[in-house]
């Protein structure tokens, strides 16, 4: 068994008093004052995450664009310099190996940032990809970064506190480099919470000291560290995919409604035909939204019946910080996937009434 990772923010959690667990192989902080308390901190302030378990893989070479279009679905030649874009990585089924966010650093370079549990496996698969034409140098980069989100809607005062230039001249899912607390790193409009903000990723020794000058600078914003737990509800409330909870190699774009991320007019990518098969001989289960109407709340693995008969199952369940009562995402046979459809999602042994809703769960 391999041993557990810290982060280099590790110390500074524990300082903090964090209660710490293993998670995707790393010891990560699962909450710090609470999982309500910093959700509500970055829904109506800011709150600061170590997401330095996430990874990535550099992919170079003349042939870079090719190996990026050939492993992922979406369509990296629309890419300019300095900007990203969310994708998918995916089986010759049409399963996903992960979901990813695809970097354009130059000139035949790009970055794809993978999620902690998949790094290893991500970075196998795309390896054993680099056939032919779609010859490319990839890379597993990860130990060369830390990452660090500041979400919330005063996130871009606080850093901007801190940088010489107003960092929302950055347009929505762009990056560019800047210097803040002495380090050089790379600031991505980006994040998993539905609020502004930012993802920074920089060299893992210079991480502690960005840290406590974010925190610092956000003092009298009602700036807060955060959790696992609370990253959990708030990308749930924006119906956010988890790999592993929701999307997985039994599952495909299409069924996740992920259809927006898969170009199919572009060069053939790995997944396509699988993908356009199903397209076209139809969606047998699709993942809906759900929100509970009686009493409580809905976890991942409880069965979705409708009139006494399984139709799905909760992939992710929680009670809403945001809006007070329990919301779910599942997978259920596609004719159920409809707004206003009621089900009964069984909740220890009794069947509680929930409804079918269109996303998000959390509407500013």
């Amino acid at each position: 068994m391999s041993e557990i990772k810290k982060t280099t923010l590790n110390a500074i959690h524990k300082g903090l008093g964090a209660r710490m667990v293993p998670f995707a192989g790393w010891e990560m902080p699962v909450q710090y004052s609470g999982v309500i308390d910093e959700h509500r901190a970055v829904r109506e302030a800011a709150g600061l995450f170590d997401v330095s378990h996430m990874g990535e893989i550099d992919v170079r070479g003349p042939h870079a664009l090719d190996f990026v279009q050939l492993v992922t679905t979406n369509d990296a030649s629309r890419l300019e310099i300095g900007q990203a874009q969310y994708s998918l990585i995916c089986y010759p089924t049409g399963g996903m190996v992960d979901d990813t966010i695809v970097y354009r650093m130059g000139d035949h370079h790009y970055m794809l940032c993978v999620n902690a549990s998949n790094v290893e496996k991500d970075y196998s698969w795309l390896k054993e990809q680099l056939l032919g034409e779609h010859e490319a140098q990839v890379t597993n980069v990860s130990n060369s970064y830390a990452q660090i989100a500041l979400q919330g809607p005063k996130a871009m005062d606080i850093i901007n506190s801190l940088c010489g230039r107003d960092l929302t001249e950055i347009p929505y899912f762009c990056f560019d480099f800047a210097e803040l607390a002495g380090a050089e790193l790379m600031v991505s409009r980006t994040g998993y919470t539905g609020e502004d903000g930012v993802e920074l990723y920089l060299p893992p020794e210079d991480a502690p000291r960005l840290w406590e000058a974010i925190m610092d600078a956000g003092k009298d914003e009602g700036i807060k560290p955060v959790g696992l737990g609370a990253r959990d509800t708030l990308r749930l409330e924006m119906k956010y995919s988890l790999y592993g909870n929701d999307i997985d190699a039994d599952t495909t774009a299409l069924e996740a409604k992920l259809g927006w991320v898969v170009k199919f007019n572009k060069t053939d990518f790995i997944g396509k035909e699988a993908l356009l098969k199903q397209q076209g001989e139809g969606i047998g289960k699709k993942l809906s939204c759900f929100v509970v109407e009686g009493r409580g709340i809905p976890r991942h693995g409880y069965d979705i019946h409708i009139d006494g008969r399984k139709v799905g199952v909760v992939t992710s369940g929680t009670m809403s910080p945001s809006i007070g009562i329990g919301i779910a995402i599942g997978y259920v046979e596609a004719e159920f996937d409809k707004a206003g459809q009621e089900v009964d999602i069984i909740i220890r042994d009794k069947a509680v009434t929930a409804k079918v809703v269109a996303p998000p769960f959390y509407k500013k």
